[in-house]
């Protein structure tokens, strides 16, 4: 596969993009001073080329929490006993598919793996470890470390304009 050539163009539109998803055509064309039709065409580009995974909106975890719960954030480091290559895609598989895990980075050295999750409270994390770590004869070790503030969370990649 031939790799994409990104211009400054394409680089101003993947950070406004980063900063606000949520813009119009016709807006996100103007703040990168193109027309419109050639904005449509280049963000459908960047989307093919996969620069661009998806679109989401960022929810805010400290005010959703008193009304839907969510209010334990854990980091989770995992180390895994077996670590050849089914063994870690089949860990991977299983945390990826737990809604409670927010972000899974398979790390090293150290653990085998890094978890961000959310949980309602504690008995809800309780609940979360034992389906996710303590039924699995796989897992050596579980360290968890909880949130007791976020002092910043962001999804934005710097990148060279």
């Amino acid at each position: 596969m031939e790799q994409m050539t990104l211009d400054s163009t394409d680089l101003h539109l993947l950070e406004q993009l980063q900063n606000d998803a949520s813009l119009s055509n016709q807006d996100l064309a103007g703040r990168v001073h193109i027309s419109p039709p050639t904005c449509l065409r280049r963000v459908k580009r960047l989307h093919e080329a996969g620069l661009i995974e998806r679109e989401i909106a960022v929810l805010s975890v400290d005010k959703l929490s008193a009304v839907a719960g969510h209010g334990l954030c854990a980091i989770v480091e995992i180390t895994l006993d077996h670590q050849d290559n089914a063994a870690l895609e089949a860990f991977e598989k299983r945390v990826a598919a737990d809604d409670a895990v927010q972000q899974c980075y398979r790390v090293s050295p150290g653990p085998d793996f890094c978890l961000v999750v959310h949980a309602a409270h504690m008995p809800d994390y309780l609940a979360l470890a034992q389906r996710l770590f303590t039924v699995d004869a796989n897992v050596r070790n579980v360290k968890t470390f909880f949130s007791v503030k976020r002092s910043k969370f962001g999804a934005r990649v710097p990148l060279p304009l």
